[in-house]
């Protein structure tokens, strides 16, 4: 597989909305990436408002802010929630 259509940053932000209280080395085992890089880009989606990360215990839970608007300027009419209705997993 040479491309794919999401970036590494919709994989991770994909995968923890799908599982909150996963682990970045799940997170990087399930994406395909290290785990030094995952945690760079958990640190990105922060910043950028898409997560919200909350300790609990000795592990850390996040919540995904499913109305923040996508980046590029073609799509900000899209919040990142609809794009990851798209994407879950048929009951």
């Amino acid at each position: 597989m040479s491309w794919t259509f999401f970036t590494n940053h919709a994989h991770v932000l994909f995968c923890i909305s799908q599982n909150p209280t996963s682990t970045l080395r799940d997170v990087a085992s399930q994406v395909g990436i290290t785990e030094r890089a995952t945690q760079r880009i958990v640190a990105d989606l922060e910043a950028g408002g898409y997560l919200v990360r909350e300790r609990v215990g000795r592990r850390n839970q996040y919540e995904v802010r499913a109305d923040v608007p996508l980046r590029h300027p073609i799509e900000t009419h899209v919040a990142i929630g609809k794009v990851l209705e798209v994407l879950r997993p048929a009951p």
